[in-house]
């Protein structure tokens, strides 16, 4: 599922912030990123935050946390008016969530992305999932160097049936 406010791919180039070398960044292979999807929907574990997520109904974070939900998912709303959504209570950012957060799903733009994808990794986060139309490769490669797995430019509502 797509959200109308994402935006084209970031441009690839040398991982992490600027200076911080020149290793050229690979993206995953589809094989890899498959397997990757299916560890996170089976092993990461339960508590999902969602970032962007708000009691807007017509935006796709919103179904994709009741599917999330149905899985056993438990999605925990993340966006800067902190609303309560599908009756959990939200929280403004993810350092506010004052309990564990095994996967951190992005639904914001590309060019926000691996801002949110830092903070996961910062609040120990097990695992990023960066929505279809969210990427950007120096987050991924960052996120991945940090030894938290992460897919990109998918979606976990399209995933899921195809677990089998």
């Amino acid at each position: 599922m797509t959200s109308s406010d994402q935006t084209e791919q970031q441009p690839t180039g040398s991982a992490g912030p600027p200076g911080a070398g020149s290793r050229q960044v690979q993206e995953p292979t589809a094989a890899q990123v498959d397997a990757a999807a299916r560890r996170i929907l089976t092993s990461a574990g339960d508590t999902w935050a969602v970032v962007g997520l708000s009691n807007n109904t017509a935006r796709a974070a919103y179904g994709v946390a009741q599917v999330l939900r149905r899985f056993g998912k438990r999605v925990v709303p993340v966006h800067p008016s902190a609303e309560t959504v599908q009756g959990e209570p939200g929280y403004a950012s993810l350092a506010e969530v004052p309990f564990p957060v095994d996967v951190v799903d992005v639904f914001v733009n590309s060019s926000l992305a691996g801002q949110v994808a830092d903070e996961a990794v910062g609040i120990g986060a097990k695992a990023v999932w960066f929505q279809l139309g969210v990427v950007d490769t120096r987050a991924y490669d960052r996120t991945v160097e940090a030894g938290v797995e992460m897919v990109m430019d998918r979606c976990p509502a399209i995933e899921i049936p195809r677990l089998g």
